[in-house]
């Protein structure tokens, strides 16, 4: 029995292992109110992506690949709303060390990529800074979340190719690794 109650302890402890949480600090949004979003639309995609990534987390128990994913996420949350509930509260759970409740989501990734990817395109015909700046993060995480859509594959690689690597620095601000633009 003794031997029994230390298996069920470690395999425990094991599940809920520690993590540092570099999180994004977004006061205010790199994106102005000429992005070609309207605010209603911007919280729905803030929310969407604070679902996925609380959800990766929770199904990636915290591993340091899923933190990394979750932290592109809610920042890019955090920039499109930057008082979004569901980003608001994952970030602080997560720099607590808590791991959240899943939570329900909206999209799959497989269709939240194809959403993306749609959108994504439709910014990318306004042609301004801001939009083509948003429409680069749409398609490569478009691109991460289903490896099998080959059109937002072929998107993220042909931007790739012609602008080089994603920045992801200036969504993450306040996060630690940002610099590296991963």
């Amino acid at each position: 029995m003794f031997f029994s109650f230390w298996l069920v302890f470690f395999s425990h402890a094991e599940e809920v292992r520690s993590f540092v949480w570099n999180g994004p600090k977004v006061v205010t949004s790199q994106f102005s109110s000429k992005l070609g979003m309207m605010n209603t639309e911007r919280n729905e995609y803030a929310t969407n992506l604070a679902a996925l990534a609380v959800n990766r987390v929770v199904e990636g128990k915290a591993s340091a690949a899923s933190l990394e994913e979750a932290r592109r996420m809610i920042a890019l949350a955090l920039q499109l709303s930057p008082r979004n509930k569901r980003a608001v509260v994952a970030n602080f759970q997560l720099g607590k060390g808590i791991v959240p409740e899943k939570v329900e989501e909206n999209y799959g990734r497989v269709s939240f990529s194809r959403l993306l990817l749609m959108r994504a395109q439709l910014l990318e015909k306004d042609a301004t800074e801001e939009n083509v700046r948003l429409a680069r993060l749409f398609v490569n995480l478009a691109a991460a979340l289903d490896s099998r859509n080959e059109d937002a594959v072929y998107a993220s690689e042909l931007h790739r190719l012609d602008h080089g690597e994603v920045d992801w620095s200036g969504v993450m601000v306040g996060a630690e690794g940002a610099e590296s633009g991963r």
